[in-house]
């Protein structure tokens, strides 16, 4: 006879007694789903991590901030908790989970690991913190942290970036050196313990330039985008490098499991920053999105889809998002001499049905929104303004404040209802663009099922304390997970 018992003590794994003796047998999280149509059935967010970076001439640590998302609480758009880091001057930016669906691809399963751990990096002090969000989800702890020194040591890498849990480990993107200049790229982190396993790369070619990454798992490859060197950002943009297109420009497609590049796609010199990647959540979709900064022959901004359509990778331009035209006396002075404004698209998100892409115009100020069942047919379904570095659009919360900073890093809820996003982009940038300020602030958008967006004039946080940054929900979001099944 098999007795089944589920001790709290024994997270994740259920206990069969038979004849005396204990079984473990284990079960995946539940926040794991094997196809993006069965996440986005999943249960609502009820928390969401915000990564809070604290502004240049303060002295506060930085800390991963806990926002109240349930709309039915009494604590709705507040901070619920925090974890505050123990070093300063980390500036947090991207993060990311330790684990998530594609931890039940058939071809490197681990479902064993949990998505409990948040991996958070700063971008400055190349400083790695390892945060727990259990028992309690609202009182997140620090129970590791890795210091720069042990990721030059054993990847050869600084200023990581972007955080994706994957195949074999956790993929950590890095934009340089320890010196500052490049190669940058992946390295790895090892699924329990979180040791730096290494270099990813084994074969990089001319690859130099990094930013993003992200994969088609079941079709073994794995794509990179590219923005600059450290030295290249850490102060600002660099007018003079911008005008020789020497930002990045290209994207890069690798050989997933032999680690090396089989590919480049060149956008053209014109095209510059080519930054966040958005691929097709159904495995069976070899499309992904990848947004483009800024244009040096007019300032716009533009969305690119990269394909497959007949055995070789291409990339193709599907959205102009054009600068706005503005007076002089109104801009920074980066912008003076071009008299308009760039849209700057600084992040996209692609919600789990792959239908909607989210775009933020971070310096004109909008959040667009994109029906994209045609991959290479987008039509602008939705559009919200809030601050801009002209505009300064209030909130519907706040009709009399003029809001500083733009759409920035943007969220999409599993079952694409809800859209959550953050001002700040990088804490010198901020000051290059926004040189009045660029505010504290978190929103959210309700959407419609068949198209349109508008704000929640319910929730509008703020802290006088920090910027904020990159947002992760509770259980799992759009930009979160890979699938294995459709």
């Amino acid at each position: 006879m098999l007795v089944s018992i589920d001790p709290p003590s024994l997270d994740g794994v259920n206990v069969l007694l038979k004849g005396g003796f204990i079984m473990p047998l284990l079960k995946p999280d539940p926040t794991f789903y094997p196809s993006p149509r069965m996440a986005a059935q999943g249960p609502a967010e009820k928390l969401a991590y915000v990564a809070a970076l604290n502004p240049p001439g303060n002295r506060n640590n930085d800390a991963m901030l806990v926002v109240d998302v349930d709309p039915g609480s009494s604590t709705y758009s507040q901070e619920v908790g925090r974890c505050t880091l123990t070093n300063f001057g980390d500036e947090l930016h991207h993060f990311g989970w330790n684990a998530c669906s594609s931890a039940l691809c058939p071809y490197a399963p681990h479902p064993h690991v949990e998505r409990r751990y948040l991996v958070v990096p700063g971008i400055r002090s190349s400083r790695l913190y390892v945060i727990d969000i259990k028992p309690d989800s609202r009182k997140p702890q620090i129970v590791r942290t890795i210091e720069p020194e042990e990721v030059a040591k054993r990847a050869g890498y600084s200023r990581p970036h972007t955080v994706h849990c994957g195949p074999e480990g956790i993929y950590v993107s890095a934009l340089g050196s320890p010196s500052g200049d490049g190669p940058g790229g992946i390295f790895l982190l090892d699924h329990f313990s979180f040791d730096v396993l290494g270099q990813w790369e084994v074969d990089r070619g001319d690859q130099y330039l990094h930013y993003d990454f992200w994969w088609h798992l079941l079709h073994d490859t794995l794509l990179s985008t590219e923005w600059a060197t450290p030295k290249m950002i850490e102060n600002g943009l660099q007018p003079d490098l911008l005008m020789k297109s020497e930002y990045g420009h290209r994207m890069h497609v690798w050989d997933l499991r032999r680690r090396r590049i089989t590919e480049t796609l060149d956008l053209g010199k014109e095209y510059q920053m080519v930054l966040e990647m958005r691929p097709a959540h159904d495995p069976r979709k070899t499309y992904g999105f990848v947004g483009v900064v800024v244009s040096l022959k007019d300032l716009s901004a533009s969305i690119w889809v990269w394909h497959r359509p007949n055995g070789a990778w291409e990339i193709k331009k599907v959205i102009d998002i054009p600068a706005e035209p503005a007076e002089p006396d109104l801009l920074p002075p980066a912008l003076k001499d071009f008299k308009a404004v760039p849209p700057l698209v600084t992040d996209i998100a692609l919600s789990i049905d792959d239908r909607f892409l989210y775009v933020s115009c971070w310096g004109t100020g909008e959040m667009r929104q994109y029906d994209v069942s045609d991959p290479f047919n987008p039509k602008l379904s939705g559009s919200v303004h809030i601050g801009g570095i002209v505009r300064r659009a209030p909130h519907p919360k706040h009709p009399e404040r003029k809001l500083r900073g733009g759409p920035q890093m943007v969220e999409v809820s599993r079952d694409g209802r809800r859209v959550y996003f953050t001002n700040s982009l990088y804490a010198a940038w901020d000051e290059q663009f926004y040189p009045e300020g660029v505010g504290n602030w978190m929103v959210k958008l309700d959407t419609a099922p068949k198209g349109g967006i508008e704000f929640d004039p319910k929730f509008f946080f703020e802290t006088k304390e920090y910027r904020l940054h990159q947002i992760r929900l509770e259980g799992g979001d759009a930009s979160s997970d890979s699938y294995c099944f459709p």
